[in-house]
């Protein structure tokens, strides 16, 4: 694979990790105005999959799309996705990142158990690099042991582990195209915020809420997730679960430096400390080697 090709899925998962970083702040602003995290989530998926179903109207005639893997897909992606919102609108911010980005650790489970990727030295140590920086950013010695105290935690946890799944699924499932995969996290996020609507009162109320402003972030929001999902799961497909896991953790640095700048949260000396490793562990993770199982 020439540098260019090796560096194309890096920029994709990248981009998540940057669009992640950020998709906060619009989801904030909607809930402040009265569109709660799920009608919102619903919405922007929806947009997404309507973008994404003509644009790629061509995957809907792909019988590999049928494998019984994509249903794992979609529940996991959509999970993940639908998970995090919610246990970031509604938690203790900090804790719920905590828990989330325990992600690499149930991929190096998942990734060997479904894929046989077997991390050597190197490879340990750009994974324990990677979450050395997370720790020392959202560690608080108040919070305690990183485990749920409540359901917004283990909203985060569960979306965190969903999240690895989804991501070693995309890569074991190579008979599906670029596009289904998206696809499947767009419809999979759709589907699985509907429960959470019913159980809302004021669901119409919400829709009236909509105006011009929502309504202008709530479409750019459904065609930033639309690119980005797509270039994340080309990104997936094409590197390593256990790398892909370890660039992901970028999306920490991004959100760091976008509260400080958009809800002014004070960025100390525990978030600059803790950007180095996980910057540094992204660019390492080109050295982390991997052992496959042939069994």
């Amino acid at each position: 694979m020439s540098s260019k090709q090796n560096m194309l899925p890096v920029a994709g998962v990248l981009s998540g990790a940057l669009v992640w970083g950020l998709v906060w702040y619009p989801y904030r602003v909607l809930q402040a105005s009265g569109i709660s995290g799920a009608m919102s989530t619903m919405i922007t998926y929806l947009l997404a999959m309507l973008v994404g179903g003509i644009w790629f109207r061509k995957v809907w005639s792909e019988r590999s799309a049928l494998s019984g893997w994509i249903l794992v897909l979609i529940l996991s992606s959509g999970w993940s996705n639908l998970g995090y919102v919610i246990a970031m609108l509604h938690g203790e911010v900090m804790r719920v990142l905590l828990l989330f980005y325990m992600a690499p650790v149930w991929t190096i489970f998942f990734s060997f158990w479904l894929l046989g990727e077997r991390l050597n030295r190197n490879g340990y140590f750009v994974v324990g690099l990677s979450l050395s920086g997370a720790a020392i950013m959202l560690w608080r010695p108040g919070f305690g042991l990183p485990l749920p105290q409540n359901l917004s935690e283990w909203l985060g946890l569960s979306a965190g582990i969903s999240f690895a799944v989804a991501n070693v699924i995309s890569r074991r499932t190579v008979t599906l195209s670029v596009e289904a995969k998206s696809i499947s996290v767009w419809v999979g996020a759709a589907v699985l915020t509907m429960p959470f609507i019913f159980w809302q009162d004021g669901v119409i109320d919400q829709l009236f809420v909509i105006n011009k402003q929502s309504g202008v972030i709530l479409g750019l929001m459904g065609l930033s997730l639309w690119g980005t999902s797509y270039a994340v799961q080309y990104g997936v497909t094409h590197l390593a679960a256990n790398r892909a896991a370890v660039l992901f953790l970028f999306e920490l640095v991004v959100a760091a430096v976008s509260s400080y700048f958009l809800a002014g949260e004070e960025m100390g000396w525990r978030e600059w400390i803790g950007a180095i490793p996980i910057i540094l562990a992204s660019f390492l993770s080109g050295k982390l080697y991997l052992d496959k199982s042939m069994s």
